[in-house]
């Protein structure tokens, strides 16, 4: 493996650049439906994967912003969900009767996000918003609906390949790609 594990890359799926320029867009689109909000919205990073792109787009948001985390396991070390999510690091901000922007780095089946809104709801949050790197829709298997007005913030469809890079990880390696790429299936087969 090379130092950073570029050569366990098969295929850049987009550069850094391609990257950058999309969060910039996403967080214009974000920053004007959120203008004029009574309070400031909670961005939910959604540990550990979400948080180079959560760094990225708030920086780009133009209205003042709360920012938080919550980790949910269920991964593990494989590439496949276990089906069951559990919350294992809640947020700290009180969110009931706030906006809360749900920032992930990778929709996929859905039960992660499904658990997530449910959980925020629950806990009074006004509306929840989903603001996604990537969506792999072709891996759906629970639709979630968004709370109150939310709205749901995409940047890229991905297709059915395991990816790693810009915070994705495969046993917690490859996050500090600055590219997303299809890790070669020798490395996690």
């Amino acid at each position: 493996m090379a130092l950073r594990g570029d050569d366990d890359i098969e295929e850049i799926l987009w550069t850094e650049e391609q990257i950058s320029r999309r969060v910039a867009a996403m967080a214009s689109q974000i920053s004007d439906d959120l203008n004029g909000a009574s309070s400031p919205p909670v961005f939910v990073g959604v540990a550990t994967g979400a948080f180079m792109f959560l760094a990225d787009l708030v920086k780009r948001i133009e209205v003042p912003v709360v920012v938080d985390f919550v980790r949910v396991e269920s991964y593990g070390s494989g590439t496949e969900s276990n089906g069951a999510p559990t919350i294992s690091w809640d947020v700290k901000n009180d969110v009931k009767g706030k906006h809360v922007v749900l920032v992930e780095d990778i929709v996929d089946t859905g039960n992660t996000l499904s658990c997530l809104i449910a959980h925020l709801q629950s806990k009074g949050a006004r509306s929840v918003s989903v603001c996604t790197l990537l969506d792999k829709p072709a891996r759906r298997k629970v639709n979630f609906e968004l709370v109150g007005e939310g709205k749901y913030y995409c940047g890229f469809e991905c297709p059915d390949y395991f990816v790693v890079g810009y915070g994705l990880d495969y046993a917690e390696l490859y996050r500090n790609l600055p590219y997303i790429g299809v890790l070669k299936p020798e490395i996690y087969k």
